[in-house]
């Protein structure tokens, strides 16, 4: 086959060193011989009509509508393989008796096309025989559809402005409708309708992303274009209002809410989504959160400038302004806590332990999850403040010292270590003689993270955040009435208890939009993440819900939770529809790789890596995903019939009797203690 030698490279996909394959030409069916000569380079693109390139960009003649439906056929099977028969039923509604011949000839003749320079006799590798049928072996990178799937999922876990320019030039390789060149077929019309979806869902997220930034104003046209187009999806609707308001076009941000709602109804019988009255009133109060602002690190830098001269006045409005902005979250909250941590390091070298403790002290902002952000820095601070605390002695003021032993206790979290837990008791003694809200209230924060030493306090965390509500309501600390909410959310989640843990939602967003801290959305959205997961029998729905979760998170400043929170979730989702683990190596495990590691072995077929992984789990820490781990550990046992690691796992879920487990995380679910406990008996009971 002849091609147009030296035209120019206008491929919209791939890039020149990126691995690519080889091709060659050659004779129907594969012979034995390996291809050891380097051919042409191709490209697929199927979002349009389907075409072929070479690594120039230079078109690849593949010949009759009939071959391209086969080409097109093997990219929608996204590297499986077609069964003959299948290729036969999918290219003829009636089959002559030829078809079978005749769809030979078809990818002996592509064969040909995308290989001209393979030697005869010798093994395709761009269309390999498998079995009765065919595989289409491309990597995913040189097939605009499946690179663009890939690009989509991969967003939903970047940050704004990586996955704002990532969906925009993804978006830029649709040039019409999917296989836009094929005829209607029963297995073309679910892939075009699949892609189509998929595309909505990345204008959806390039747009979201996009306004997270604070740039949506030029979106307006083509939101307007594209929720004029899909008037069913309220979603599209939510983000042209956004860009509207952003564009400073208040009025007609209303008017598009008012237009959705009406269609809604008028056209499609449906009532409105919560989401839409939640930006109504947004709009109307004009919240922060949907007004363009400077870059979080400009800000917190200018917030932090002051022109006073003194060591004392210069570190402590340091740490002041750190937990101003700290809850504002995402790259805010990381400034925060770094800000904080220099302010007491640069007072302690200052020599005066009265200075640093103040510096401590000023940085007083609520802690909901038992994993540090940054551990490494935590335990700096703890290591300063224990100094200081040994260096002021006795004579400290007992409101001092009982804030640097909260501030211990909150910062050593998620550990086994006693001192830990007496800093916080201590804290607690101190704070109520003086019957000081502001030191209380830190105190119970500080007890509430140390009440994951010992498995089974949930009724513990229920009293603390009962006195936390109650006791911030009436001394207006609006920050830790928001912690009490989210630690009786998480309580309730435990107990399995949602109609309750409903009102606490309701409770903690209402006073966040007041007080402009979006990280509580974040969290309240976790946990209806949760519940979703909990009553839906949909495992894609659930999985896509996850993911959409872990983008909100990736934005949120909280590494400590957001670090292999998905693939964690994602397991908890296929235990509990009774799947294997999660393979995908894109996966980041973080924290929990060790514990789940075996069953990903097991889902591998590997079971001798399994059982060797098992041999070595280290103990649950002690902190918000200690049930949850214990329950992956369970379900290791049962499925390796370890009896050891099941006995143990009973063990040590026997406390949790009548909780979910994983639930007090209000993120994820392993199903119900007792469950799982009936499970492990059931297994030793077998032995």
């Amino acid at each position: 086959m002849s091609l147009v030698r030296g035209c120019p490279n206008d491929s919209s996909i791939g890039e020149p060193d990126q691995q690519r394959i080889s091709a060659g030409g050659g004779s129907p069916e594969p012979g034995d011989g390996e291809n050891e000569n380097e051919g042409m380079e191709i490209l697929v693109k199927v979002l349009g009509p389907v075409e072929v390139t070479d690594a120039r960009g230079c078109p690849v003649a593949v010949g009759s509508p009939r071959r391209r439906e086969v080409l097109g056929r093997l990219v929608a099977a996204g590297g499986r393989a077609v069964p003959l028969p299948a290729l036969v039923d999918d290219l003829w509604a009636d089959p002559p008796p030829t078809a079978a011949g005749t769809v030979r000839t078809f990818v002996a003749e592509l064969r040909r096309a995308l290989e001209p320079d393979r030697p005869p006799r010798t093994r395709s590798h761009v269309i390999e025989t498998v079995g009765t049928g065919y595989a289409l072996r491309v990597p995913r990178d040189h097939v605009d559809a499946h690179r663009f799937e890939d690009t989509l999922a991969a967003a939903r876990d970047a940050p704004g402005d990586r996955a704002a320019g990532a969906l925009s030039e993804a978006l830029s390789w649709w040039r019409g409708e999917p296989y836009g060149d094929l005829d209607a077929s029963p297995w073309l019309e679910p892939e075009r309708a699949r892609l189509a979806e998929l595309h909505r869902q990345a204008v959806e997220l390039r747009a979201r992303a996009v306004l997270d930034l604070g740039r949506g104003a030029p979106l307006v046209p083509e939101l307007e274009v594209f929720a004029a187009a899909h008037p069913w999806r309220e979603h599209a609707w939510a983000l042209l209002s956004h860009a509207l308001y952003q564009a400073g076009r208040q009025v007609d941000a209303l008017a598009a809410l008012r237009d959705a709602r009406a269609g809604l109804l008028d056209r499609f019988g449906l009532e409105s989504a919560d989401a839409l009255d939640h930006l109504e009133r947004d709009i109307l109060r004009h919240a922060a959160h949907l007004t363009p602002a400077p870059r979080d690190e400009d800000r917190l830098r200018l917030l932090t400038r002051t022109q006073a001269t003194g060591t004392y006045t210069r570190l402590r409005s340091m740490s002041t302004v750190a937990r101003a902005a700290a809850v504002t979250g995402g790259t805010n909250l990381v400034l925060a806590q770094e800000q904080r941590a220099a302010a007491a390091a640069e007072a302690e070298r200052t020599g005066d332990p009265g200075l640093t403790a103040r510096v401590i002290a000023a940085y007083d902002v609520p802690t909901i999850w038992t994993r540090a952000d940054d551990p490494e820095r935590s335990e700096a601070l703890v290591a300063t403040t224990r100094r200081t605390l040994h260096r002021l002695g006795p004579g400290a003021s007992p409101a001092l010292r009982a804030r640097l032993l909260a501030t211990v206790a909150l910062e050593h979290r998620g550990t086994r270590d006693p001192w830990a837990a007496e800093a916080a008791d201590e804290a607690e003694h101190l704070a109520r003689d003086l019957h000081d809200p502001n030191v209380l209230v830190l105190a119970l924060n500080a007890r509430f993270v140390q009440s994951f030493q010992h498995p089974g306090r949930t009724g513990e965390r229920d009293t603390i955040a009962a006195e936390l509500i109650d006791l911030s309501a009436r001394h207006d600390l609006p920050m830790f009435e928001i912690l009490g909410h989210l630690i009786r959310i998480q309580v309730c989640a435990a107990r399995g208890d949602t109609r309750t843990a409903q009102h606490h939602v309701a409770a903690a967003e209402r006073l966040a939009t007041v007080h402009e801290s979006p990280l509580v959305h974040v969290l309240t959205a976790a946990f209806r993440t949760m519940c979703l997961a909990q009553r839906s029998n949909d495992p894609a729905e659930v999985a896509l819900a996850y993911r959409t979760l872990a983008t909100d998170l990736a934005g949120a400043g909280m590494p400590g939770v957001e670090t292999g929170m998905l693939a964690l979730a994602l397991l908890s989702v296929r235990i509990r529809h009774g799947r294997p683990a999660p393979t995908d190596p894109d996966l980041d495990w973080g924290p929990y790789r060790p514990w789940t590691q075996p069953l990903r072995h097991l889902a591998r077929g590997n079971l001798a890596a399994a059982r060797q992984a098992a041999a070595t789990l280290p103990q649950p820490p002690a902190d918000h995903l200690y049930d949850a781990l214990w329950a992956v550990n369970a379900h290791t046992a049962i499925a390796l019939r370890d009896a050891s690691l099941a006995a143990q796992a009973h063990d040590a879920l026997a406390p949790l009797r009548g909780e979910i487990a994983g639930g007090t995380t209000a993120m994820i679910a392993f199903g119900p203690v007792d469950d799982i406990l009936a499970a492990l008996d059931r297994h030793l009971g077998s032995r």
